[in-house]
């Protein structure tokens, strides 16, 4: 059936976790200008940012769909189980990026020039977990140009700005994707793979998540200064503050039980949230 095959579809690129992804883009967009963009543009953005997110997990799934297979964690998902075949999710990542690359021609004249910088990090990335431990930044930094490039598809220029946001979310994504890796470190060790906590353990991953995590706090707030922001966006970063704190504080590294409660549902509520006090603040604020 049809409905079938597009849940299939999108269980693949976990279309669920688009609640805590778009929030990202939509940061830089709303802050650019210190205004909600034009409908036009945020729909064009909020297709780019889809689209690209799709095709990056659809891209993800095909080179690690070997990996995927020997990993109990991972072995019933759609291409390990058969549910789905190769060409099928081949065309969907062609399908996938053809829509990233309509939206980029619909927005600022300089997202044409720059969209290879968007898309290679995604390629990229699935390799990484075969040779470094660092892998975990390279996919940070996949979700930090959300909003470098939203800052610049409505300014259509560059500036330190949106690279600040997008820092802080490469350090946010990065924390929260070693809490994920955390779960596959016994399969990691003994297949060769390279994740931060095969390599350090659990206890200094856990460690290492709480100073990123306090970073990216830290750039937020130093954006605020920058951009002369007020009470709305301080608010937003205390309680993304607060919230990272109390995930960082439930996982011990002799107690992993509430694993996925920090990892999806804390997550989602972290950057939605602080979207919401951005909207707040350049609505309401000043």
């Amino acid at each position: 059936m049809v409905s079938n095959k597009i849940k299939i579809y999108l269980e693949m690129i976990k279309f669920q976790h688009s609640i805590f992804a778009l929030p990202f883009a939509y940061l830089g967009a709303f802050l650019s200008e210190m205004r909600i963009p034009d409908l036009k543009t945020l729909f064009w953005i909020t297709l780019a940012m889809v689209g690209a997110r799709s095709f990056a997990m659809a891209l993800n799934r095909l080179i690690d769909m070997e990996i995927d297979r020997r990993n109990p964690r991972t072995a019933e998902r759609a291409l390990p189980k058969g549910l789905i075949s190769l060409k099928c999710v081949m065309a969907f990542s062609a399908l996938s990026l053809g829509f990233f690359l309509l939206s980029v021609y619909n927005l600022a004249t300089i997202c044409r020039y720059l969209w290879p910088f968007v898309i290679i990090p995604f390629v990229i990335y699935p390799y990484t977990k075969r040779f470094t431990w660092l892998s975990h930044f390279v996919l940070g930094l996949c979700l930090g140009l959300a909003p470098v490039g939203a800052w610049i598809a409505v300014t259509n220029t560059l500036s330190v700005e949106p690279f600040l946001i997008g820092g802080a979310v490469l350090l946010w994504v990065s924390g929260f994707d070693i809490f994920y890796a955390i779960q596959d470190i016994d399969f990691d060790r003994r297949n060769g793979l390279f994740s931060l906590p095969a390599r350090f353990g659990i206890k200094k991953s856990l460690a290492i998540i709480k100073i990123l995590h306090t970073a990216s706090i830290t750039i937020l707030a130093l954006l605020g200064i920058r951009l002369g922001l007020g009470l709305f966006y301080y608010a937003g970063v205390g309680v993304a503050a607060v919230l990272l704190f109390y995930e960082n504080s439930i996982i011990k590294h002799d107690d992993l039980s509430r694993l996925n409660l920090a990892f999806f549902t804390m997550n989602g509520f972290v950057s939605i949230i602080l979207f919401c006090f951005v909207a707040f603040e350049v609505t309401l604020g000043g």
